[in-house]
């Protein structure tokens, strides 16, 4: 899974070589890296995701779907976007074997909770942060389903991995069962069943809508593009920095990150657009406006933190500890 990003604003400290490149479905292909001296990579858990910084000078962010038990290799998956500004492009046409890219992370912002029972559900290019998930839940001996969407069986990747799971997996292109069939997977929710759901806005649209009365916890969704929300306010608010001594001003057609960078308070960023949590910021007072891709419900209610490259605030303050 890929987020569309600009470059990332610090340098990152690993160097990955391309070991290999595969294509896996029309359209996906998988890079295996490796570090060049074959030294141990960071460990990572299932809904992980690094930054990449590509040779051409871009950033993206891909979710890791290989073997997180296998120390030495990180693998990801990189669709074909229609509308790419680059990355996918060049990763696709230029990229090859050998090649050299800078690893940032790994993050977690959709980590896979304990559960007796789960429900993944995937959309295209979506089934790269699931893959590690099912492989844990078979491992621990969860009971688990998933439902794999696509335009159509060509253009789904992994479908040779996930055939050893068996009758545990419905794949469902679109062009051969149309829409996917929520209702019969997400009938009433239940306490012990978490529901996992990765892929394009409008499959997680209808998943949230179908979900939208359920208790707060049970359903967990990742988004590779932002989705589309209005501020709560269009004034301009203060902000304090609390351990910098910096008060400023963010006007209506400034994010908070941008007004900070004028100020010389520089925080660390990559996607720019509410997805991959870089720049993850504690609030001290005040009521953020959540406009990212990333938390929850409960999460957002708590007001302790906010992604200044996207979120704003709701009050005419706000006080953040940087």
């Amino acid at each position: 899974m890929a987020m569309e990003s600009t470059p990332a604003g610090a340098a990152t400290a690993i160097e990955l070589r391309v070991a290999a490149r595969t294509e896996v479905a029309d359209g996906v292909v998988t890079l295996t890296l490796q570090h060049p001296r074959g030294k141990r990579l960071p460990d990572w858990a299932p809904g992980a995701h690094v930054d990449l910084t590509l040779p051409c000078g871009l950033t993206r962010q891909y979710s890791l779907c290989g073997n997180r038990w296998d120390a030495y290799t990180y693998r990801v998956g990189v669709l074909r976007e229609a509308d790419s500004r680059g990355g996918s492009a060049f990763i696709h046409d230029e990229l090859t074997e050998g090649a050299r890219v800078a690893l940032g992370g790994p993050r977690n912002n959709f980590a896979l909770v304990p559960s007796p029972r789960y429900v993944f559900i995937a959309g295209g290019i979506g089934i790269t942060p699931l893959l590690p998930m099912i492989a844990q839940a078979e491992m621990v001996g969860a009971d688990w389903r998933l439902l794999y969407g696509g335009r159509c069986r060509a253009s789904m990747a992994f479908l040779d991995e996930l055939h050893a799971y068996g009758d545990k997996v419905t794949v469902a292109p679109q062009d051969e069962d149309g829409l996917l069939d929520l209702s019969a997977w997400l009938p009433a929710p239940r306490q012990d069943t978490k529901v996992y759901c990765c892929g394009p806005g409008p499959l997680l649209d209808a998943v949230e809508r179908r979900c939208a009365d359920w208790p707060a916890g049970l359903l967990r969704t990742e988004r590779f593009l932002a989705k589309d929300q209005t501020p709560v306010r269009s004034e301009a608010f203060e902000v304090e920095l609390r351990r910098s001594g910096v008060s400023l001003t963010v006007p209506p057609d400034q994010s908070v990150l941008q007004a900070m960078n004028t100020a010389g308070v520089h925080v660390l960023s990559s996607c720019r657009q509410g997805l991959c949590g870089t720049c993850e910021t504690t609030v001290l007072a005040g009521e953020p406006d959540h406009r990212d891709s990333i938390l929850d419900d409960e999460e957002r209610a708590h007001g302790d933190c906010l992604f200044p490259c996207v979120s704003r605030s709701c009050t005419d303050r706000l006080v953040l500890d940087l």
